[in-house]
């Protein structure tokens, strides 16, 4: 991924330079089509106004006068996140080393992207699946419920934390939008380059219907450039119905398909019939992580009862390399390792996994009890950007240390009153220590994402919507992107594509919902949104066009995917990008 993003900015470098009088003009005019509604509500929260950032001037002036500009102007002044991008860009270094800054700012972006893929697939994904394990929930209730918060964490997080501020609401709608594409045309269109296949019909009927209707629904928001409290919570109701109809139609499913079984038992006592008849590919056993887990895991169990100590115990656990791994992998598995180790012994030291489908539900004493001290300093220190880390209570404590001193309390009374062999009952309540934990973690990272890419945007003067339909929606989609082209290498491409279409309708409602009504609560008024001109009914027309053109397209097939229909979607997505980034550089527009 990495050569890709850099390579890319080097060219929309190169290619601002050249249009960079034309692309701050374009920007400033007022949006084309929708300059004849004004509001005049001054209650309501402007969410889209890239036009009204007065931080974009900074690029007009001289290199010399810029980090002034910076310091002295509100609009620079970003409250959400750790790091002041715009101050690191324009007075961190001197002005005729910036290349040098954009690439440090491209190396840290690509370290965060690598935060929010961690952490959502090795802590945020295995304690949603204890979670629903222990509320003993369907697969299917699961798949459509935390697995898909799971999945589409870094997507969703993204999201409310772009909706904070109202000059990034535009990544927001363009990131979403902008996955929606990449998701349906750049992945499908592989999966279906790789293994073709017949697509189960019912079910992506139904997925690509309600996400059309999501993607219509926010459509008619982003026209009529306002929404209501009464209409987003029937915007996030049209998940709930989303829910409903999947549990229902897989009970009518497995009841016909029940009555079917029982009357060819019945009527046939034939044992080859039966194992004929039953061979279909749906009735394939999915691949689950566990059976493979403890496949593995017995493979190379000791033959001898072996006890280690409580310091062996807790090194083991620290150590996220796996030696037995490490020598059947390639050297480009090993060098990413490597990089990502740092980090990920740090998230082992603070976010507690436990895994259902271990003997001992990963169950290690020394190190959660370590995790009742890290795990509730990591949350005060990150939530919302670090706020509360210098939080005194009452003038006189700091909230840090009281919840270091409870850390301390809680630890000792676990350590003393369990053993290493076996987990305690209250022990599934670490998964949701770790839930809280990593979600508090990739809501942080994603707000560094935002802020960054905000940064970027000044810089390079490209909008925020082609900002995040280009690298956010890349970098939150192309962990999905290599997980299902896998699975369907496998021989699962049908498991491969229902993740296509079923992750991305809860990341777009959740996503636009859960941030318009964080606004809502925040600012007790209603969302206004003002589009930043043609290119984001480019963005919507495109995705709107592709979900209607697989839905003709695909049952004219048979619902067969083959790999002409993969190059469509690619070539499709290819001229999707060329028109949104000429619409971007103003040599598309209106007449």
């Amino acid at each position: 991924m990495s050569p890709v993003v850099y390579l890319s900015l080097l060219l929309v470098w190169s290619c601002h330079q050249q249009v960079t009088s034309g692309s701050h003009v374009r920007r400033k005019q007022p949006v084309v089509g929708l300059t004849g509604r004004s509001s005049s509500n001054n209650t309501q929260t402007m969410m889209f106004q890239g036009s009204n950032d007065e931080c974009d001037l900074v690029m007009n002036l001289s290199a010399a006068d810029r980090c002034a500009f910076v310091k002295n102007t509100l609009d620079c002044n970003m409250e959400d996140g750790f790091i002041n991008y715009l101050h690191v860009a324009f007075c961190l270094l001197p002005p005729n080393l910036t290349p040098l800054t954009m690439t440090l700012c491209i190396i840290w972006l690509l370290f965060l992207f690598i935060i929010l893929g961690l952490t959502a697939s090795k802590f945020f994904c295995p304690n949603l699946s204890a979670i629903s394990t222990s509320l003993h929930l369907t697969h299917n209730v699961a798949g459509v419920t935390f697995l898909a918060l799971g999945n589409g964490a870094p997507d969703v997080f993204s999201a409310i934390a772009a909706f904070s501020h109202p000059h990034t609401a535009g990544l927001a709608v363009g990131a979403l939008f902008g996955a929606g594409i990449f998701v349906t045309t750049v992945v499908a269109g592989s999966v279906a380059l790789v293994k073709p296949f017949a697509v189960a019909s019912r079910p992506f009927l139904r997925d690509v219907i309600f996400y059309m209707v999501a993607v219509f629904w926010t459509f008619l928001m982003l026209y009529r450039r306002t929404t209501t409290l009464g209409e987003i919570l029937g915007y996030l109701g049209l998940y709930v119905v989303y829910v409903l109809t999947v549990i229902i139609s897989a009970y009518i499913y497995n009841r016909q398909k029940h009555s079917r079984t029982s009357s060819v038992r019945s009527a046939a006592h034939n044992p080859e019939l039966h194992s004929s008849e039953s061979s279909d590919d749906e009735d394939v056993p999915c691949p689950t992580g566990g059976s493979i887990q403890q496949e593995y895991e017995s493979e190379y169990r000791p033959l001898l009862p072996y006890s280690e100590s409580t310091s062996q115990i807790l090194l083991n656990s620290l150590n996220p390399v796996d030696n037995r791994k490490w020598r059947r992998k390639s050297w480009s598995w090993r060098v990413l390792k490597v990089l990502k180790t740092p980090l990920e012994f740090l998230l082992l030291l603070c976010i507690p996994v436990v895994d259902p489908d271990k003997e001992d539900r990963n169950w290690r004493r020394p190190l959660n009890c370590c995790h009742l001290i890290t795990a509730p300093l990591v949350c005060v220190l990150t939530f919302r950007s670090g706020i509360y880390g210098n939080y005194i209570i009452q003038g006189q404590f700091p909230l840090w240390l009281l919840m270091l001193l409870l850390g301390l309390f809680l630890s000792a009374i676990v350590f003393c009153t369990t053993t290493n062999d076996s987990p305690p009952r209250y022990h599934p309540l670490f998964a949701l220590l770790g839930f809280v934990v990593s979600a508090v973690l990739i809501s942080a990272a994603a707000s560094e994402v935002v802020s960054l890419l905000h940064m970027l945007g000044v810089v390079l003067r490209l909008s925020n919507t082609v900002l995040g339909l280009t690298l956010l929606a890349w970098g939150n989609s192309i962990g999905d992107c290599f997980s299902d082209i896998t699975i369907a290498r496998q021989g699962y491409p049908r498991m491969a594509i229902s993740a296509c279409f079923g992750g991305i309708i809860f990341n777009m409602l959740f996503g636009v919902g859960i941030g318009c009504l964080v606004q809502m609560v925040s600012t007790h008024s209603d969302v206004q949104f003002e589009s930043e001109g043609l290119l984001m009914w480019v963005l919507a027309g495109s995705l709107g066009l592709s979900l209607v053109l697989s839905f003709v397209i695909v049952p004219l097939c048979r619902f067969h995917l083959d790999r002409r229909y993969g190059i469509f979607l690619l070539v499709f997505y290819a001229i999707f990008l060329l028109i949104a980034l000429l619409t971007e550089f103003g040599q598309i527009h209106f007449v």
